[in-house]
C-alpha cells in the first residue's frame, strides 16, 4: 500500500545561506522522524512572478502544496517538525 505523500516546497533564493539552514533543519527533521511521507523539493523564488510577489521578501518559506499553509523564516526545528506533522 503506498503512502500519501505530503509535498512542501522550500521557497529560496540564489546564494541564500538561510536557505541552507532552511533545508539542513528539513534535513535533520526527515532524518529523525522516519513516519513523515514527504517529498520536499526546492523552489527558487524568483521562479515565477507570483512566487517572488507572495514569498520574496520573506525566504525562505516553507509551503505545504496540499494546504498551502506556510512557515516562514525565523523557524527552528521543532517549528519544522510540526509543521511536517501537520
Amino acid at each position: 500500500m503506498t503512502k500519501f505523500k505530503k509535498k512542501i516546497w522550500l521557497i529560496g533564493g540564489e546564494d541564500c545561506s538561510l536557505c541552507d539552514v532552511a533545508s539542513n533543519l528539513l534535513d535533520i527533521a526527515m532524518a529523525n522522524e522516519p513516519e513523515f511521507h514527504i517529498e520536499i523539493s526546492y523552489i527558487n523564488v524568483k521562479s515565477t512572478t507570483l512566487l517572488y510577489h507572495n514569498y520574496g521578501a520573506r525566504i525562505p518559506v516553507l509551503l505545504n502544496r496540499d494546504t498551502d499553509m506556510a512557515l516562514y523564516w525565523p523557524f527552528e526545528l521543532p517549528q519544522v517538525q510540526e509543521f511536517l506533522r501537520a
